[in-house]
């Protein structure tokens, strides 16, 4: 989540992984898009002398010389296809770009993800992943959980926030944090938006897995598009009322004995811990971590169905489990896969290094060009925001931006280096 800045004063760096050609192409576009998002009187104005260069035979010298675009609050990444059909759902791209609706905030590069459905790849390391997942609950649990990984990913806010009794104030819902396709209706931050629908049709053991959307911080291993797995179970009171415990301590011990199994399916003999936490819409709440790699490393989260969902969903005498889990962040470390923004590589010399059924195959790295430099500052306003800003930049520079730090900020002045 991103924290609330209590100055305007804040600063970024940008590091972009790419050759020196790429970086002259991106940096006077990242220029020209910044400026909009400045008031009048605290306007962009970058710095020339900060245009330095760490590398030799820099491109460019200044920007002085390069014509820059009009900027545009929308992306010039080329949209995949102007019609989708998810789930039997089909998706226009004015369906969910709207340019004209000033309470639409997803822009072009994040339209172009949606159909691209990386988790039903069986070639892919992150269907890879879903799958050896699915083949652990095929069997320990027969013909049991009923597989989803097909609904589709525009949903209501009732759905996202409301229905997993996410807060009313919660920062997950401001437009800073969600892509909304307009002021009742998001891209869904997370599975879960499914989980109500499922109970209510009747469903009491099932796995929901998609892709899902959250405007976030450019590093290494945060991507605005990623790919989740929610699972739910739920029991009847024949179920425990001979175990000799209450409901929730049934379903609680239930849980862990499931997702510890899971946890060795994926990673082997590994030391494991819970640990207690809060979800919205769980409680009690847990995070399983795993002492992998000489670390311990967070897999999931999880915990007993708040009964309130429940009880809205028809479930009043029932109770339930369920877990959530990210599956790009497993498979980066099953796989030692280094940047997030790999998974969405088209290069063949990615995709060919990996094999349906074959879990942990190691990546094996295939670029070497050097890392470039530059240089650039510009004023900042009360109305600035981390987020807003990475959106022009991906937007701009596509998957070239690797990383996002802070640096220094002297009065009022961002300051900003490419990479």
């Amino acid at each position: 989540m991103l924290i609330p800045r209590s100055s305007s004063c804040c600063a970024r760096a940008l590091r972009l992984s790419t050759h020196h050609h790429a970086i002259a192409m991106a940096v006077p576009s990242l220029l020209s898009s910044f400026s909009h998002l400045f008031p009048r009187g605290h306007g962009f104005k970058p710095f020339p002398q900060f245009l330095s260069s760490s590398c030799s035979a820099s491109p460019f010298s200044s920007l002085s010389s390069v014509p820059s675009p009009m900027p545009n609050r929308r992306s010039k990444t080329p949209v995949a296809a102007a019609l989708l059909e998810i789930g039997g759902v089909k998706i226009a791209k004015d369906d969910v770009v709207r340019e004209s609706d000033p309470t639409n905030n997803v822009p072009d590069n994040i339209f172009s993800k949606i159909g691209l459905q990386l988790h039903r790849r069986d070639n892919h390391p992150v269907g890879i992943l879903k799958n050896a997942i699915f083949d652990y609950f095929d069997t320990n649990y027969a013909s049991k959980f009923v597989k989803f990984d097909d609904l589709c990913p525009i949903v209501s806010v009732q759905q996202n926030f409301d229905e997993v009794l996410v807060p009313a104030d919660h920062v997950s819902r401001s437009y800073n944090d969600t892509y909304y396709v307009n002021a009742d209706t998001v891209l869904r931050c997370h599975t879960s938006a499914h989980q109500a629908e499922l109970l209510r049709e009747g469903h009491s053991h099932f796995l929901v897995t998609g892709d899902v959307y959250r405007r976030d911080s450019i590093d290494s291993t945060h991507y605005p598009v990623f790919h989740q797995m929610e699972g739910v179970r739920v029991f009847s009171p024949d179920e425990w009322k001979d175990s000799g415990t209450d409901a929730t301590s049934y379903a609680a011990m239930d849980l862990k004995k499931c997702l510890e199994g899971l946890a060795r399916h994926l990673f082997g003999a590994v030391e494991m811990r819970w640990v207690d936490t809060y979800f919205p819409f769980t409680n009690p709440s847990f995070e399983l971590e795993i002492y992998f790699q000489e670390n311990w490393m967070e897999v999931l989260g999880c915990g007993v169905t708040e009964q309130d969902i429940l009880t809205r969903n028809g479930r009043k005498d029932s109770v339930a489990w369920a877990f959530g889990l990210g599956l790009e962040r497993l498979a980066m470390v099953l796989f030692d896969i280094p940047d997030i923004r790999l998974f969405w590589s088209t290069d063949q010399r990615f995709t060919s290094q990996f094999s349906e059924g074959k879990l942990g195959v190691k990546f094996k790295p295939f670029s070497k060009f050097p890392p470039c430099y530059k240089d650039i500052s510009f004023w900042i306003s009360d109305s600035f925001t981390e987020n807003n800003l990475c959106e022009v930049v991906r937007g701009v520079a596509g998957d070239l931006v690797e990383e996002w730090n802070v640096r220094e900020a002297v009065q009022g002045k961002l300051y900003v280096t490419l990479r």
